[in-house]
């Protein structure tokens, strides 16, 4: 088993080098993004439960929440600044998942090339005296040849899968932000 998959990577040329690079991207923005973006690290319900109250707003120093509070504590008559602050913080939240786009767009392209790269090596082997290739080196050769697409795939479908997972995370949090910053609002004007 572990030597076919070395000769999976082997088919897929010189490409497993992006193919390699976009995975590690992509395997690093997708844990980076769930971690910094877990609710203890945007709105801890301390916070949230205090801003609901209107009572003093405490704990949660270093979360997307608190930033906004504190920006809003600081320009207590410029709403239109604190609106712009929060969309800031979301869009601060949203750091690295546009590049899961290119990935999953990109991934399946370079496997595509690898594999077309792959298939010209193949047909160019063919006898011009007999016209018919060695069947058993043909099959390997084409299945060689689609395993950088196989590879790309592989890379594409989880980025997918991640930056859907983390775009819906960052909605959630901008609705209920939204919320919370009416209350904050409100309670800047009292």
């Amino acid at each position: 088993m572990f030597f076919a998959a070395i000769e999976v990577f082997k088919g897929a040329g010189l490409l497993i080098y992006p193919l390699g690079l976009c995975s590690a991207a992509a395997v690093f923005i997708i844990c980076e993004r769930a971690f910094a973006l877990r609710r203890a690290a945007v709105m801890p319900q301390d916070l949230v439960d205090a801003v609901i109250a209107g009572r003093l707003l405490v704990g949660g120093k270093h979360t997307v929440l608190s930033r906004i509070v504190d920006f809003a504590e600081q320009h207590k008559n410029d709403e239109g600044a604190v609106k712009a602050f929060a969309r800031l913080e979301v869009n601060r939240m949203e750091r690295g998942v546009p590049y899961l786009d290119v990935i999953y767009a990109a991934a399946p392209l370079i496997g595509l090339t690898g594999t077309v790269t792959g298939l010209l090596q193949v047909f160019s082997q063919i006898s011009p005296d007999t016209g018919l290739p060695d069947p058993v080196a043909f099959t390997k050769g084409v299945a060689l040849a689609l395993s950088a697409t196989v590879i790309g795939l592989t890379i594409a479908i989880p980025s997918l899968v991640g930056s859907g997972y983390l775009q819906r995370k960052i909605e959630s949090y901008a609705a209920q932000l939204d919320v919370l910053l009416e209350r904050i609002l409100q309670r800047g004007r009292q």
